[in-house]
Formats: C-alpha cells, sequence, structure tokens
C-alpha cells in the first residue's frame, strides 16, 4: 500500500511524517553525533519556522494524538488509581473533605 500526501509517495514512515508536517523529524529530534554548531543551526531554523508557522505544535500534536488513537488505543484508557487506605481527600481550598 502507498501514502501520498499532497501528491508525494512516502516510502517510509518517516518520509510519511515529513511530508505531513512540511519539516523532516531531524530537525525538531537531532541527530546524533551533531556538533553544537550543528546544533545551534538547527535549533535556529526550528524557531524561524515555529515564528513563520505557530500552529505547528498544535498540528504536530493532533497527528500524534491520532497516530496513538490508531495504534495503541489503550494509551489513551485512562482509569483514576485508588487511593491508599486511611489517606482523605482535600477540597479545592485545601481543606479535609
Amino acid at each position: 500500500m502507498r501514502s501520498i500526501v499532497a501528491g508525494h509517495v512516502a516510502v517510509t514512515a518517516t518520509e510519511f511524517v515529513e511530508l505531513a508536517l512540511g519539516t523532516p523529524p531531524d530537525l525538531w529530534l537531532g541527530v546524533e553525533g551533531e556538533t553544537e554548531e550543528e546544533r545551534a543551526g538547527r535549533l535556529a531554523a526550528a524557531r524561524d519556522i515555529l515564528a513563520d508557522d505557530p500552529t505547528l505544535p498544535d498540528r504536530v500534536s493532533q497527528v500524534a494524538a491520532e497516530v496513538i488513537e490508531a495504534y495503541a488505543p489503550e494509551l489513551f484508557g485512562v482509569v483514576p488509581l485508588p487511593r491508599p487506605a486511611g489517606r482523605r481527600q482535600r477540597s479545592r481550598k485545601g481543606a479535609a473533605a
């Protein structure tokens, strides 16, 4: 099965993420063994991209949530943990309930 994003074929998962977001993941995650100068340049480029497109973090979060929901829905199955015996719940004002 082929994944096509904006008319381009994504062969790998990394290519799909790059096409979907418009930036390579390495820009945000870094690469192993990069020098301090390379890191500074990468972070400067990332700051410029965020300044030009302030909605990018929201879109990235949405894509990540959709992927988790599709491939690991149990991660969204949050359940409250039982409180240990003897601990009393406090009201919003901090008084014992």
